[in-house]
């Protein structure tokens, strides 16, 4: 097993008697189903239905002080905070940004050989592994503790790459991307059976009525590979963008019925001059094909 400490992460916690209500009539995940020691991924989105900030959420347990931690883009963290202080009005809540002094460790490859206090299952991807939430300072005795190898946080980032889950400022443009367009209803970030929250409206439409034409799709590299932001091309045509990239895999945001057409056309992809493909291009086409239909 493989853990590492990911200094990008940072924790919001937001505490107090209206938390959990205050939370869940805002993000898109089911806080109100949230027990400690699990996990859930959702986002905080503009009423444009775009994502601010994509977070994973923990309940704390009651000898951590209780109230919620999220994991989030250590960048964000203080946006984040200020945000939902924004929405706080006469909430009984508290919202602190902790990523002074918590961070956030991944382990993968294998099962915890204990479960530390703070942690949790990825709720993405059962291949995503864990997420536990500790200081820097502490991440060689996590990783002693749970029977892992601690390595760098590169090592997380091929894995994550290769598991197909797009990471913000990479793979999208936070306050440009619609949840559907990063996958987050494939990757169990969105609860559409629960009540309101901020964006609901705009995220539904797009479920109900098969709207989202741009997706996050695995791609496979043929030799170097392209700068992160690079154009794909079809022929001339642009069909998407670069995402992040390592150990000849990577992610792109593409048109997937552009996608498909250049598929059907035979024409090959290419982006800075390189070559790319799909790692699953079936799946494009019939995506394509059902929202066609």
């Amino acid at each position: 097993m493989k853990a590492a400490f990911l200094p990008d992460r940072g924790v919001v916690k937001v505490s107090g008697e209206d938390a959990r209500n205050f939370l869940n009539g805002l993000v898109t995940t089911d806080v109100a189903k949230l027990k400690p020691g699990e996990g859930r991924f959702g986002a905080l989105l503009t009423p444009q239905g775009k994502i601010i900030v994509d977070f994973l959420i923990t309940e704390a347990p009651s000898g951590h002080g209780g109230g919620f931690l999220m994991d989030c883009p250590r960048a964000l963290a203080q946006t984040l905070a200020t945000k939902l202080g924004f929405y706080k009005l006469r909430a009984k809540v508290a919202v602190e940004n902790l990523s002074e002094s918590l961070g956030v460790i991944a382990a993968w490859d294998g099962t915890p050989a204990m479960q530390p206090d703070l942690a949790f299952a990825d709720p993405r991807a059962g291949e995503l592994g864990f997420r536990i939430l500790a200081p820097e300072d502490l991440a060689q005795k996590v990783a002693d503790l749970i029977g892992a190898d601690l390595v760098d946080a590169s090592a997380y980032e091929t894995h994550r790459i290769a598991c197909g889950a797009p990471r913000g400022g990479m793979d999208f443009i936070y306050g440009d991307a619609f949840p559907h367009e990063t996958n987050m209803d494939r990757l169990h970030g969105v609860d559409f059976d629960k009540g309101c929250y901020v964006g609901q409206e705009v995220v539904s439409r797009m479920q109900h009525r098969g709207t989202a034409r741009t997706r996050t799709v695995k791609i496979l590299l043929e030799g170097p590979s392209p700068e992160t932001g690079a154009t794909i091309l079809a022929g001339d045509k642009q069909v998407g963008t670069v995402g992040s990239t390592a150990g000849g895999k990577g992610l792109a945001l593409v048109r997937t019925d552009r996608v498909a057409d250049a598929l059907l056309a035979g024409l090959p992809l290419t982006a800075g001059g390189l070559s790319l493909r799909l790692a699953d291009p079936d799946a494009v086409l019939k995506a394509n094909k059902q929202s066609v239909a």
